[in-house]
């Protein structure tokens, strides 16, 4: 590999500051985030309370119209006993009522839109707010890996294959373990989302109180939707950022229930198999091997359109082989790389380049209306591969 050090060394430096100026543009953008986010959860908490504080001044005025609609009626009636005066007195006050009635329902309604408005930006600000999180992370550990070493240390590195799957474990152990500071995280702290609910509730327990049961049903209802639309959120995000039986099973019984739930979620049938000893992998080799299988089932459903994918994992020795096939529409491999340069088709592009960082190799079988075959080569450089603690078992299909 020839090259000059001295371009090298300004690749690196240039790179290296592009890197530091996008990174704290990102701070920048998420100081912004979290300001917006403690601004409006603040709004959001005090339209709520306003909200709350609106409907029992409605409930009130609701009994006090009431009461002086029925007065109204009975002065109108006896003549002998009430007066004009006593009758406009009267007449007077039931207006009033209705006049502050009509007010403080509209200023219910526009309260609880406003509320609504609220919560949908809290959780979108939420969203962004992570995701500059996550950005930051990564653009940390490019740093880090960038201002490592020297060039000539640098060139070896380029020059060695081993050592390049190294940084790239590295690399996506690094990744994996900011995927699970941001799960534990999202799993133990959702305390805004949480409060909300608390606080909707006690209304909820208000309305009962005073039996006011067709508006508890309107918002039990939805309070309902939120709190489903909520935990299926919180529990795609936490499975998608480290699947925790990754840990605990290891690969296989992680895949095993990963593709069942393929199956249930996108109506494809899908079949599971393994080939050989199995053994475990490093941490970050099992990460990259789930990524990976992931990402191929997730393309094939959004464009694939299959109705049977297969999905085999053989083990060899220093080596594991991984065959993704499905049935669906498939495509032209030619424009592959054309698409590529336009800036398409990433997650194949992607997969490819997180295949060669770990000195593997990917090659993809396709034509239109034929479906598509993916197959995988991923040295592990496990020389007689260790069975589970619980010892070996068998390997078959699921």
């Amino acid at each position: 590999m020839d090259f000059q050090a001295d371009a090298l060394d300004r690749v690196i430096k240039t790179a290296m500051q592009v890197v530091e100026d996008s990174k704290y543009q990102i701070f920048e953008i998420l100081d912004q985030s979290r300001a917006e986010l403690n601004s409006l959860t603040e709004e959001l908490q005090r339209v709520i309370k306003e909200t709350s504080d609106t409907a029992d001044k409605v409930d009130d005025l609701e009994g006090k119209f009431r009461l002086s609609r029925i007065r109204l009626t009975e002065v109108s009636r006896d003549f002998v006993k009430y007066t004009e005066s006593d009758i406009r007195q009267a007449y007077e006050r039931a207006t009033q009522f209705q006049l502050e009635l009509s007010v403080y329902r509209e200023k219910e309604a526009y309260l609880r839109a406003r509320r609504d408005e609220l919560q949908l930006r809290v959780r979108n600000t939420m969203n962004s707010v992570e995701r500059a999180e996550t950005l930051g992370s990564q653009m940390s550990v490019v740093t880090e890996y960038l201002s490592g070493g020297e060039v000539g240390q640098a060139t070896k590195m380029l020059e060695s294959a081993k050592t390049r799957q190294m940084v790239g474990l590295k690399i996506i152990l690094a990744q994996e373990e900011e995927r699970k500071r941001i799960s534990r995280e999202i799993h133990d702290g959702p305390a805004q989302l949480m409060a909300n609910m608390a606080l909707r509730t006690e209304i909820v327990e208000r309305m009962l109180v005073k039996k006011e049961y067709g508006r508890v049903q309107e918002e039990v209802a939805d309070l309902k939707k939120q709190v489903r639309f909520s935990l299926e959120e919180i529990r795609k995000v936490i499975f998608n950022l480290r699947p925790m039986a990754l840990d605990d099973l290891g690969l296989i019984p992680t895949l095993r229930k990963y593709t069942r739930d393929y199956e249930d979620k996108n109506r494809i049938r899908t079949v599971f198999e393994t080939r050989g000893k199995e053994y475990r992998l490093s941490s970050a080799m099992e990460a990259a091997v789930f990524r990976l299988i992931q990402e191929a089932l997730t393309n094939a459903a959004k464009h694939g359109e299959p109705t049977h994918v297969v999905v085999e994992i053989a083990y060899q020795t220093q080596l594991v082989k991984i065959s993704i096939r499905d049935n669906g529409r498939g495509f032209n491999t030619d424009i592959l790389e054309q698409k590529a340069n336009q800036h398409t088709h990433f997650g194949l592009i992607g997969m490819r380049e997180r295949v060669e960082l770990l000195e593997g190799r990917m090659e993809i079988e396709s034509a239109e209306n034929k479906g598509t075959k993916i197959v995988i080569h991923i040295p592990t450089n496990v020389e007689n591969g260790k069975g589970y603690e619980d010892g070996e078992h068998e390997l078959g299909t699921t």
